[in-house]
């Protein structure tokens, strides 16, 4: 039998909380038996959730937390200040060992910060970076970073590169991930001045299979595994991503509904387009980890439904069983030094 993967929800963050959190919670522990939720939050909001759904009550504890981070709010001051909010007493959790991950749709800068001041990098790690599974036409890759470091330097692309490598290596088992940095053309030459600098450094470490530059255009293409940039960009690319495809999706369906012709074939084509629709949607990879902490820190959307959390939460058993911290130990640090 599987050891048992501990994962601290924040029942109280995003814009649908706690209905679609705990929903999510309850579908992830029903679909697998080999993972406990602690939904953390107000304690009688969350049960009352609860007790519309069955489920097996040893793969969910409810950690009783009094406040609410706001997503305008400060997040250092309110990491300092509200010391018995969901995401304190949720990141609390992992640092004392009790979960191995925690998974949140509030506040961006709180999950960020608490990431870094509670959990803690592990020793060695520059800049820990988000790194959300965005759909491809091939499959999908590992954008990274794309919101927690606006300034980074060279030497922090490389070790996301790096972290990177072995993540797609070992959750998606795809062997020898291609690397590539973001850039606004395929010759080396160009870039600005941190793609100038880091594009050499990543052409001579032996540790990853750096393919060159990737302009935004060839992303959806699958052209990379591992696509590498400081988060300014990163997040330009996630939300207009996000935006692009749920403008494709209504044009589409607002196409099919045109005439009695096209209502007719819609009907036809409705199984398969929305397998492939489905393919193509963010919310199917669950959240964006932190990587390079001490333990797991899963950031989801702030309007996360029940399925985003459910994957979510199941992403989080594959990083454990397949130790990614200890790999990015061996393959980051270790190498580094």
């Amino acid at each position: 039998m599987s050891e048992i993967t501990r994962v601290a929800v924040d029942a109280m963050g995003g814009d649908n909380a706690p209905l679609e959190i705990v929903k999510g919670a309850v579908e992830a522990v029903n679909e697998n038996k080999n993972v406990k939720v602690y939904l953390v939050g107000k304690e009688d909001l969350i049960k009352e959730e609860l007790g519309k759904y069955t489920y097996d009550a040893n793969g969910i504890e409810v950690v009783n937390a009094t406040e609410v981070i706001e997503t305008a709010e400060p997040p250092v001051m309110a990491i300092r200040k509200k010391k018995d909010s969901s995401i304190v007493v949720a990141m609390n959790l992992v640092k004392d060992g009790t979960c191995d991950a925690i998974v949140g749709a509030g506040s961006s800068g709180a999950m960020l910060v608490g990431g870094q001041l509670i959990v803690g990098r592990i020793k060695g790690i520059e800049r820990p970076p988000l790194a959300p599974l965005i759909p491809t036409e091939t499959g999908c890759s590992l954008l990274i970073d794309c919101g927690a470091n606006v300034d980074a330097r060279p030497s922090h692309l490389v070790q996301f590169a790096k972290m990177g490598s072995v993540y797609m290596e070992s959750v998606m088992g795809i062997e020898k991930p291609r690397v590539a940095i973001v850039n606004i053309g395929a010759e080396e030459e160009k870039g600005n001045a941190l793609v100038k600098e880091t594009f050499p450094l990543l052409k001579n470490c032996p540790e990853i299979n750096f393919i060159g530059s990737i302009e935004a255009r060839d992303i959806p293409t699958g052209y990379a595994d591992v696509i590498v940039c400081e988060a300014f960009a990163g997040n330009i690319i996630l939300k207009l991503y996000e935006g692009v495809g749920a403008t494709l999706i209504k044009k589409v369906k607002a196409g099919m509904m045109t005439s009695l012709r096209s209502k007719i074939g819609a009907l036809l084509v409705k199984p398969a387009l929305k397998e492939t629709l489905k393919g193509f949607s963010l919310e199917e990879h669950g959240g964006a980890p932190l990587l390079g902490l001490n333990g797991l820190v899963v950031k989801t959307h702030g309007s996360s439904k029940a399925i985003e959390i459910k994957n979510s939460v199941l992403q989080c058993i594959t990083f454990k069983e397949q130790k990614i911290n200890e790999k990015i130990k061996e393959k980051v640090i270790l190498k580094d030094e």
